[in-house]
């Protein structure tokens, strides 16, 4: 199986292609798609969208794994980030991925075993797992990559009849 794994953001979206097969992980691309401050955010939405479209054609995944939006204290922010997650959104299913969503608390439970892990944490469990010689930077991607890896867990689960409630 291949995830596209997401994190996202309208100044900088995560992203991590992750091949699962036989309990093994393989890292097959990561970065991340930055966008300038100083550029109108309309424009920022459309880069957005063609990075995430090229993504998808490029690397053909068969699900993406996307962050469920939660609010933050800062509504400017909250919208930015649902506003730039809808494009996201669009440029999947126009590619035909199938989207699946998590919690953080999900994620956490699904890379490191326990739902209140801290950030170093994750971003250690993804470097192991991933057999990477160093976490991936900026932050974003990593957690795009343990998005993708979370999916991978969490799928195995809900077809051998454990799914996590």
């Amino acid at each position: 199986m291949r995830v596209l794994g997401i994190d996202p953001g309208y100044a900088i979206v995560g992203w991590g292609v992750v091949e699962y097969a036989g309990n093994r992980f393989t890292p097959i691309a990561y970065g991340a798609v930055c966008t300038d401050k100083d550029t109108p955010f309309e424009q920022r939405l459309i880069e957005i969208y063609d990075g995430i479209k090229d993504i998808c054609t490029r690397y053909q995944p068969e699900a993406l794994s996307i962050e469920k939006l939660y609010y933050q204290h800062n509504q400017t922010t909250v919208i930015g980030v649902a506003e730039a997650r809808g494009v996201i959104l669009l440029a999947a299913a126009q590619c035909g991925v199938p989207i699946y969503e998590y919690t953080p608390m999900q994620v956490k439970q699904a890379v490191t075993g326990y739902g209140k892990a801290v950030k170093k944490q994750i971003q250690e469990m993804i470097r192991i797992m991933l057999h990477l010689q160093t976490i991936p930077k900026p932050d974003d991607t990593a957690d795009a990559l343990a998005m993708a890896v979370a999916h991978c867990h969490c799928s195995r689960s809900r077809l051998m009849g454990t799914a996590p409630r």
